[in-house]
């Protein structure tokens, strides 16, 4: 679907961009065909939507998977999405909020073996990945479409960690796929974007991540400062407990957060914990 063929849409229902919901609406072909693959479903695969559109994504979406359940918050788009998608009979469309909605969490929870494969609206990107990932029934895996520089914050690697990394691989490993243009999309966005992959997602314990979280929220506290600090200020952690810690990951004492790994927290959080 390209720029006119859209315009022709939305006019003759008569409604206008809701820049609020961040619609910007994908154009490249050869980008649809490329999330596809990355996908890599098969007839056996239920797939998750977040973020229906006009349906562009989630018609290639229905040709290669058994079943399709594709969430639209936009009551106006709804419309169109019924008319557009009536002739499949394996999508199912939900007008829902992702992150409000009881009806999703209900209807996610009793999935089984399901993959979330969406152009995610980006103001939603961190909350919809964080709560898929800690979930008690996770997806396999999330392939999904996110401004390229939260890509590049969730991928990052020592000395650029954060927050957003270290909750996403907390639980599984993201990768990005490859970079799309912001000449992909109609209206054009300000930035670039990303496609990204995260596999090997975990179910890990409530009382588990609880206790990790709240260490490295600590750690993250005041970013410029040293680790040692940060924890014995905000955890009341010994200084001398942390650097011993440190010692035992291959890290020095003045170390700050950023320069972490997960498996670096994993250890102090076996340690001052």
């Amino acid at each position: 679907m390209n720029a006119i063929q859209i315009k022709k849409i939305l006019e003759e229902h008569d409604l206008q961009i809701n820049k609020r919901l961040g619609q910007n609406f994908l154009i490249d072909n050869n980008i649809l065909n490329k999330i596809i693959d990355v996908a890599n479903l098969s007839n056996q695969d239920t797939v998750l939507e977040i973020g229906s559109g006009l349906g562009t994504l989630t018609k290639e979406l229905a040709q290669k998977a058994k079943k399709v359940i594709t969430i639209e918050k936009d009551a106006k788009l709804i419309i169109i999405l019924r008319e557009a998608l009536k002739d499949y009979n394996n999508i199912e469309l939900i007008e829902a909020d992702i992150l409000r909605s009881d009806l999703c969490k209900g209807r996610t929870s009793k999935l089984k073996d399901y993959k979330v494969v969406s152009n995610l609206p980006y103001y939603i990107t961190s909350p919809v990945i964080r709560m898929f990932l800690e979930s008690n029934n996770p997806p396999q895996e999330m392939v999904l479409m996110v401004q390229k520089e939260v890509a590049q914050r969730i991928c990052a690697r020592p000395p650029k960690m954060n927050l957003l990394a270290i909750a996403t691989q907390f639980y599984a490993q993201p990768k990005i796929m490859f970079s799309v243009s912001k000449n992909s999309f109609w209206p054009r966005p300000k930035i670039d974007s990303a496609i990204i992959k995260i596999s090997d997602i975990k179910k890990i314990k409530k009382e588990e991540s609880k206790k990790f979280f709240q260490l490295v929220k600590a750690g993250f506290s005041s970013p410029r400062k040293q680790l040692a600090n940060n924890l014995e200020k905000v955890l009341s952690i010994p200084r001398d407990q942390t650097k011993r810690a440190l010692t035992k990951c291959g890290l020095p004492h003045q170390a700050r957060a950023q320069v972490l790994t997960v498996e670096n927290w994993k250890t102090l959080a076996h340690v001052n914990i």
